[in-house]
């Protein structure tokens, strides 16, 4: 049986000329599975009975009810926590900022990168997602937020997983959630976050043109590699000649994404070497102070020495931003998730 949420507007519409069907009539399913959010196809008011009654029969439209969706007291910050048909859990982040709402999407059920500083490495991979599985959560902010007659602004690919160690099944999912017929968010409003898996690089922003933001979080080699077990396969130099070579349109700009951890790669000389390796490529900076989990080695650094390393970034030119913690009473900050994983396999 075809999986509706597992197909692109264009796949459906070829299924449905080999049955026999009117392409039209897909645009219309479309539009009712992934505009309207509705999955019953009883409701699909305006298709033919016989229609509906087949997609009942030959097709399956499944969703995902969240197991549990936690709001924090501080910043408003709404985690859920999704249950998968095989038990898996994954979560998934909607973050309020006055008038953005942006959604932190999971690609993987736990992630293989390993890095250091992250919560859900700490279990390893356990499995890649699905595209209707990866869509299923913006279709479930969609509808928590229509409930309070709000709308999602933005989406990141920065949950749980390396979204690019998943490329097929991201590419297809990014497909769907920016079909014009469907959820129609233009890639404008989306970031694909990498740990920098090089060759994939160009032919996502070839096959989607979202936005590319890269978690770098060292200035050389040395710390990267004590912190990032990927630097030993795409050290930074071939990382960064990859952002050189890609092509990016003249007003945006590549994020690079830093991590600041104490007395590791917080330092002024870490800030000077960050320059020199930055020097030349269209990108703006993230600075994200670490947020701390349970059994974990680092530390986040005193608040003087994130404003001097940004102080120092600002003044040779570039854009830096730090990146408010938000939602870290409730484990969702950047890097905490997998909490609820975490709790349910260990």
């Amino acid at each position: 049986m075809h999986n509706l949420k597992n197909l692109t507007l264009n796949e459906l519409k070829e299924i449905f000329k080999n049955e026999g069907l009117l392409s039209y009539r897909a645009k219309q399913i479309y539009s009712w599975i992934f505009s309207k959010l509705e999955e019953n196809p009883d409701n699909f008011t305006n298709l033919p009975r016989e229609l509906r009654n087949r997609l009942k029969n030959e097709f399956l439209i499944p969703s995902l009810e969240p197991e549990s969706i936690q709001e924090s007291k501080i910043d408003g910050t709404v985690k859920y926590i999704l249950t998968l048909p095989d038990g898996e859990i994954i979560e998934s982040v909607l973050i309020p900022d006055k008038e953005r709402r942006t959604l932190c999407i999971s690609s993987q059920a736990g992630c293989r990168m390993g890095c250091k500083f992250c919560y859900t490495g700490k279990g390893g991979l356990r499995r890649n997602l699905e595209p209707w599985e990866i869509v299923e959560q913006v279709i479930v902010a969609i509808k928590f937020l229509r409930n309070r007659k709000l709308r999602l602004t933005n989406m990141v690919f920065m949950g749980m997983g390396e979204p690019l160690d998943n490329f097929d099944n991201l590419v297809k999912a990014l497909k769907i959630i920016m079909e014009e017929k469907g959820l129609a968010i233009s890639p404008r409003r989306i970031s694909v976050s990498t740990v920098g898996i090089v060759p994939l690089i160009r032919p996502l922003i070839e096959a989607t043109g979202v936005n590319l933001s890269v978690s770098l979080n060292a200035p050389d080699n040395e710390i990267r590699n004590m912190i990032m077990p990927i630097d030993k396969k795409y050290p930074i130099e071939t990382l960064l000649q990859a952002l050189k070579d890609v092509e990016i349109p003249r007003r945006k700009r590549i994020v690079i994404e830093y991590v600041l951890l104490k007395k590791v790669n917080d330092r002024e000389e870490d800030a000077q070497k960050l320059i020199k390796l930055l020097r030349g490529i269209p990108v703006k900076i993230n600075l994200i102070p670490f947020n701390p989990f349970p059994g974990t080695e680092f530390e986040r650094p005193e608040e003087e020495r994130i404003l001097k390393f940004q102080e120092i970034l600002i003044n040779s030119g570039f854009s830096v931003f730090i990146r408010a913690s938000k939602g870290s009473d409730i484990l969702a900050a950047c890097g905490q998730l997998r909490g609820a994983v975490l709790k349910e396999f260990t």
